[in-house]
C-alpha cells in the first residue's frame, strides 16, 4: 500500500473533495521532503464568490465567451490565478502573465498540481510538473519525481527558434566568472579562468570599448568571453557568446546571433523557464539563483540545492548547465556535488581581498571534483 502524507487543516480544494485530497496526499508522500510552501494555494473546481490571492480557479471547458474573459481579468486583478485546461493544453493566467503549455493531461493532474504546489513550487512550475506526471507514478518503486524530459509539456506561443541550434560550447564550462568591467575581464582571464562574462549594464559611451577589450582579452588568454545583454555589440566585436535573460528572447535577434555563430546562454529560474530556454536550443542554460544574491534583483526566491539536483537530473546530457547565484568558495563543493559542471561566481572574486588567490582556490575546488 502506498504511504500517504496527511495535509490536515488545509483547504486544498473548493468545494471540498475528499477523493482528490486523498490522491494529493498519496502523491505528495512520494515526492520527498521539501520546505513548506510559502503560499497555501486552494484549487477551486468551481468559481468562488470572492476570489483571493491564494486561489487557483480551474476550468476544464475552455469554450467561453467575452463574459468569461472578463471574469478571468477580474479574478487575476484580485490576485487569483486561473487555469484553463482541455484537450492536451493548459493555460495559466496569473499576475498579468499568460503561461501556455501543451502536453498530456493525466487523469490525476489536478491532485499532482496540488502536491507540487505543496512542495513550494510557484503555480507555473507546479503546472509544468503536473503535466509531466502520469497516473500511477506514485505507486512505482524508486524516485517518483518527474525526470524524463520526453514526458514534459511544450511551452506554446514562443517566437520561432533559429533553424539551426546555437553553436556548441564545452559541456563543462568550469569556473565561470561574471565581471563588471573590461579591466576585470582582462585581470581574471590573466589568472587562467577560461569562461568569463562581461556584465556591463549601462549602455554608455564606454560599452563598445569594454566589449572590444574583453573580446581581445579572451583571444589573448584563450578564454571564452560571453557578453551580457548587448547582443548586437557582441556580434560586432566578434564575441564568443552572449548571455540573455528570459525577457530578451522576445526582443533580441536570435536569428542574427545564430547566423553569426555566437554562442547563446539563457537564464532560467524554474521548470517553465527551462522548457522555454530549450525551445531556442541554446549553447548552455543557467540555473538560479541557487542562493540569495545581492548582485541583481531576482524575480524568484532562491532555488536551493535540492531543486538544483532535480534540474541537473532532468537536463544533464541535454544541454550544458551553469549554476549561478550567491555561490562562494564555501558552498561551491556542495553545488558541484549536485552534478552540475559549471558554476558562475561574481563577488567571490570581485570582492575578495586577494582576487588572484581567491580565483586559484575556486579553480582548485573544480580540480578536486574531477579527481
Amino acid at each position: 500500500m502506498t504511504e500517504t502524507l496527511k495535509l490536515s487543516g488545509r483547504d486544498l480544494f473548493w468545494p471540498p473533495a475528499d477523493e482528490l485530497t486523498e490522491a494529493v496526499e498519496r502523491i505528495r508522500a512520494r515526492l520527498g521532503d521539501w520546505p513548506p510552501t510559502h503560499v497555501e494555494w486552494r484549487i477551486c473546481l468551481t468559481a468562488p464568490d470572492d476570489a483571493n490571492g491564494g486561489d487557483l480557479i480551474v476550468f476544464t471547458d475552455t469554450q467561453h465567451g467575452q463574459q468569461h474573459l472578463e471574469r478571468i481579468a477580474r479574478w487575476v486583478t484580485q490576485g487569483a490565478g486561473v487555469i484553463e485546461a482541455a484537450a492536451g493544453r493548459a493555460v495559466l493566467h496569473l499576475g498579468g502573465v499568460r503561461y501556455q503549455l501543451e502536453g498530456h493531461l493525466a487523469e490525476d493532474w489536478i491532485p499532482a498540481l496540488a502536491a507540487f504546489l505543496d512542495c513550494g513550487f510557484d503555480p507555473h512550475d507546479a503546472l509544468t510538473l503536473a503535466l509531466a506526471w502520469r497516473d500511477g507514478d506514485e505507486t512505482k518503486s524508486g524516485d517518483a519525481w518527474p525526470c524524463d524530459l520526453s514526458r514534459f509539456p511544450r511551452v506554446a506561443g514562443l517566437p520561432d527558434a533559429p533553424a539551426q541550434p546555437f553553436a556548441a560550447c564545452p559541456d563543462a564550462l568550469g569556473l565561470y566568472a561574471v565581471l563588471p568591467t573590461a579591466e576585470w575581464v582582462e585581470r581574471v582571464a590573466g589568472f587562467g579562468v577560461k569562461t568569463v562574462q562581461l556584465r556591463h549594464k549601462a549602455a554608455d559611451a564606454e560599452l563598445q570599448r569594454d566589449i572590444e577589450r574583453s573580446v581581445a582579452a579572451g583571444r589573448e588568454h584563450d578564454a571564452q568571453v560571453f557578453i551580457n545583454d548587448h547582443w548586437q555589440a557582441a556580434i560586432d566585436a566578434g564575441a564568443y557568446g552572449v548571455h540573455l535573460g528570459q525577457e530578451d528572447v522576445h526582443t533580441a535577434d536570435l536569428h542574427a546571433l545564430s547566423k553569426a555563430g555566437v554562442r547563446l546562454g539563457l537564464s532560467t529560474h524554474g521548470y517553465y523557464e527551462m522548457l522555454t530556454a530549450l525551445h531556442f536550443r541554446p549553447s548552455y542554460i543557467a540555473l538560479g539563483a541557487v542562493f540569495p544574491t545581492t548582485t541583481k534583483v531576482m524575480p524568484t526566491a532562491p532555488q536551493g540545492l535540492v531543486r538544483l539536483v532535480r534540474y541537473v537530473k532532468l537536463l544533464e546530457g541535454v544541454v550544458p548547465l551553469v549554476a549561478i547565484g550567491g555561490i562562494s568558495g564555501d558552498v561551491l563543493p556542495q553545488v558541484l556535488a549536485t552534478g552540475v559542471k559549471s558554476a558562475a561566481v561574481v563577488r567571490a572574486i570581485t570582492e575578495a581581498g586577494d582576487p588572484a588567490t581567491a580565483t586559484k582556490a575556486l579553480q582548485n575546488i573544480f580540480l578536486q571534483e574531477k579527481v
